[in-house]
């Protein structure tokens, strides 16, 4: 006969299990767990078992036993777990992948339909078509403004047509048409708001980054302190490249413009001084660019030859 604890006993354990996995876990993610039944619940913690555990319980409760589990260990990096614990939330622990764990909780959504009263988290829209309804409800769709027809003894929808929109409460008539027809517009379950790892808190998109987008990223940030050192003057590992050929551009012009010059400085002076090297030096690299092709072509006709002469010799020459 199993003994069942007090009210006291029950919290003491919570509080034991909520720190034992504080200590064990360095990755936690903050879900919402609205609409979510327990059935559903029940899933995901088989689907996630092996490597993380869902914690439930009052948000109260939560942030105490933070506080007081900080305090005891000097581990301030918990605290910051306590602005999060808002609403209808879990905290799921985890040693795995971040973005595999989130995409496995996201497999455990259900559909459910428009209760009246509820909010709508997304448009719902009917889609045109049979609804196999009998010509008596008409006076239903003509109360919500659906353009309907009779077709073959049934009642069939002309238009798509947006019955709820994002943020507004499901009414009566709604829930009851959608009921008619059969259609569970929404679906649940839980929703990562945020996620803690090693002390700190940033949002999921972030897991969604790929290293493309990292690369991107710093490549713009890397463009825009070189653009802003340039602007100040102000030396910086990434601007200085450009600060040497900037510098290097200015004393060549110098040089150009006077009788002083440096190792680097002479060919180009030289070029200068006599145009017609650069006349010179053109038609040889024309050349050369030009016989490429012409001695690829001239490989690909001899390939061809041997192909025709062995027709011939089959006997099956084309223009015989």
């Amino acid at each position: 006969m199993t003994v069942k604890l007090t009210k006291a006993e029950r919290k003491l354990e919570y509080d034991k299990k909520l720190c034992r996995l504080l200590d064990e876990y360095s990755q936690v993610l903050i879900a919402a767990a609205d609409n979510v039944g327990s059935n559903q619940l029940q899933n995901i913690r088989q689907g996630l078992r092996g490597e993380s555990v869902i914690l439930m319980g009052k948000n109260t409760l939560i942030r105490r036993c933070i506080k007081v589990h900080a305090e005891k260990t000097g581990n301030k990096e918990y605290l910051n777990l306590l602005p999060l614990l808002v609403g209808n939330v879990g905290l799921i622990f985890t040693k795995g992948d971040l973005k595999e764990v989130r995409e496995e909780v996201a497999k455990y959504k259900v559909g459910a339909p428009a209760r009246v009263g509820l909010v709508a988290p997304i448009d719902v829209v009917v889609p045109p078509g049979n609804t196999g309804l009998d010509p008596s409800q008409t006076s239903f769709f003509q109360v919500l403004n659906i353009p309907t027809k009779i077709n073959k003894g049934t009642v069939e929808i002309i238009t798509p047509v947006e019955l709820i929109r994002k943020g507004e409460k499901v009414g009566s008539s709604e829930a009851a048409l959608l009921a008619k027809l059969g259609i569970r517009p929404f679906s649940y379950g839980l929703v990562i708001q945020s996620v803690y790892e090693n002390g700190s808190v940033f949002s999921p998109e972030v897991l969604d980054l790929t290293e493309d987008d990292l690369i991107e990223k710093f490549a713009a940030g890397l463009s825009m302190v070189t653009s802003l050192s340039l602007a100040l003057s102000y030396p910086t590992l990434a601007a200085a490249p450009h600060m040497f050929i900037n510098a290097y551009k200015n004393v060549l012009a110098v040089a150009i413009a006077t009788e002083y010059t440096f190792p680097q400085a002479e060919k180009v002076k030289e070029f200068l001084e006599d145009p017609s090297k650069f006349a010179v030096a053109a038609p040889v690299a024309a050349a050369e660019a030009a016989s490429t092709p012409a001695a690829a072509a001239k490989e690909e006709e001899k390939k061809a030859e041997p192909e025709e002469e062995s027709d011939d010799d089959m006997g099956f020459s084309l223009f015989d």
